[in-house]
């Protein structure tokens, strides 16, 4: 999938490409060129399907070709065995007296506790795939007072070719969010 900067003035990338770059040379931000569909068979036929099954087949458009459906379904099986729940995000049904219909879904199974870790055990994974591929590294430095921190710190924990530096205001950050670092 080839991927556009929303200022329009960037060189349009392969999803790999894009991985790496962060923002655009323009300032924007890199988003698909053209989205793909499913149908409603494609939906149904999720339904029995396991977290991370359901992850490949939805992320498979997006990271092809620079990434295969077999590599990709892997990186996610092991981004998702780190969290406390087989289902890794379950999706419970809230009491009729909250209202009809309404589900919650728990975010919180991943090794740091933060919704965060839902996305960030993949993206750290990814980013060691690329970088192993290229036979090159990264550092990435970020700023948090929140929970950010743990869960980024967590995805890049032993990770080949990625050294993280995680920035935090002294006297900002709560108890557990500094023994969660």
């Amino acid at each position: 999938m080839k991927y556009q900067s929303t200022r329009g003035e960037a060189p349009v990338l392969e999803f790999s490409d894009a991985l790496l770059a962060g923002l655009a040379v323009d300032g924007g931000l890199y988003v698909p060129a053209e989205f793909p569909t499913m149908t409603v068979s494609d939906l149904r036929s999720m339904a029995e399907m396991s977290y991370s099954e359901v992850a490949t087949r939805v992320l498979e458009p997006f990271v092809s070709p620079s990434i295969d459906a077999n590599e990709l379904g892997n990186m996610i099986e092991d981004s998702y065995s780190t969290f406390r729940h087989p289902d890794v995000v379950p999706v419970r049904q809230l009491p009729t007296e909250i209202g009809n219909d309404r589900y919650l879904a728990e975010l919180y199974w991943g090794p740091t506790f933060s919704f965060k870790d839902v996305a960030l055990q993949l993206l750290g994974r990814l980013f060691e795939y690329e970088l192993t591929r290229r036979d090159t590294g990264v550092t990435i430095v970020g700023a948090t007072s929140g929970d950010t921190g743990s869960a980024a710190i967590e995805a890049c924990k032993d990770r080949t070719g990625i050294e993280l530096i995680m920035l935090h205001p002294r006297g900002r950050v709560s108890d557990v969010q500094r023994q969660q670092m």
